[in-house]
């Protein structure tokens, strides 16, 4: 799947963005300017996902060639809605601009998903939405995962601080398992064919603890740049006023021993959602499985980092290196190109 977005991962398309979707017009079917062709759309998707950073490039080599347009037009969509709700500013005003970009954004999507099924003929004017509708259609995609994404990220821009670890499942299951059940509709998946249910409990497990993988990662970035605080507080006692003070102690072993000692159990209980996860890329047997596998295994990776780390990432952000990076890609061809994801093949 498609790694979840990551509240501050590098934009370098927010600014453009921000001034694209402010001059769109949402209420005029007769612009000055003539709607995109499919073709030019999905330049302008391809481009944005081939250049973008992210752990792993989005669009790699083991993206099947059938499905690169359709990875691009949902990567191009999260990615606006993430830099939409997070590249605004931290501030209550900036807060409440993210709301009404997010809303005007959502205005888009409603009418692109009833472009994509016949429902109306007023044609997508933005090019990840002219791009997106083909993909919704030609893969007949639900609506719902596109929506619970914008609910997440209107949740970030309501809620800074959590109490409880359900309550941060709470949001993983909005922020993130929606991008692996758009991967996996693209694989021909349904949400309401039983026989797939037990593929998108996998996936959600992944899904999840990428994301969670992500906040114990980033745990210093979301407390200075975003004013969040995804630990939750029951489990943990950590609060916002408390990691800033920690943080301005990098040489303190109190300070540090203390934050080890409560992050190192959210670190093991997301090891355990990975390792519900890890059966998908073989249980899919497509061609999509070295994808779905790669980003499990990076987020693996990434977790392991944490715990190498000590844990200590209030002080420390972990990151994959280029040449794991390759080896993972590299590893993740060799293993399709011997069968290993073979049980029960589809072809995507």
């Amino acid at each position: 799947m498609i790694p979840p977005l990551n509240p501050h991962s590098e934009s370098d398309v927010t600014a453009s963005a921000l001034s694209n979707l402010r001059s769109l017009r949402l209420d005029d079917d007769d612009p000055a300017s003539p709607p995109l062709t499919l073709d030019e759309a999905r330049r302008e998707v391809r481009a944005l996902a081939d250049s973008h950073y992210e752990n792993f490039s989005v669009m790699s080599r083991l993206v099947p060639e059938g499905l690169r347009d359709d990875f691009a037009a949902v990567y191009a969509y999260c990615r606006w809605s993430d830099d939409l709700a997070d590249e605004t500013g931290s501030d209550a005003s900036a807060r409440e601009r993210s709301l009404s970009l997010l809303a005007a954004w959502r205005s888009q999507l409603d009418r692109c998903i009833a472009f994509a099924r016949g429902e109306s003929d007023r044609t997508p004017r933005h090019a990840v939405f002219v791009a997106l509708a083909e993909t919704i259609r030609r893969r007949g995609l639900s609506p719902q995962p596109f929506h619970h994404l914008l609910d997440a990220f209107e949740q970030d821009q309501r809620v800074s601080r959590y109490e409880t670890w359900d309550q941060v499942i709470g949001y993983c299951t909005r922020s993130a398992n929606p991008v692996g059940r758009i991967i996996l509709m693209l694989d021909g998946r349904r949400l309401d064919d039983p026989r797939d249910e037990p593929l998108f409990r996998m996936s959600d497990a992944t899904c999840t603890a990428l994301q969670l993988t992500n906040f114990w990662q980033d745990v210093r970035r979301d407390l200075d740049e975003r004013d969040r605080v995804y630990i939750p507080l029951n489990d943990t006692g950590l609060t916002a006023e408390l990691l800033s003070e920690w943080a301005s102690r990098p040489g303190d072993p109190a300070a540090r021993v203390a934050f080890i000692r409560m992050l190192r159990p959210l670190v093991e209980r997301t090891r355990g959602l990975f390792e519900q996860g890890r059966p998908l890329p073989r249980a899919m047997g497509s061609s999509l499985s070295p994808v779905v596998w790669l980003f499990g295994a990076g987020g693996e990776s990434v977790l392991h980092l944490v715990e190498r780390t000590g844990c200590a990432t209030l002080w420390e952000r972990p990151r994959l290196s280029k040449a794991r990076k390759l080896w993972l890609v590299g590893l993740a061809g060799a293993m399709y190109s011997v069968g290993w994801f073979s049980r029960n093949k589809r072809s995507a």
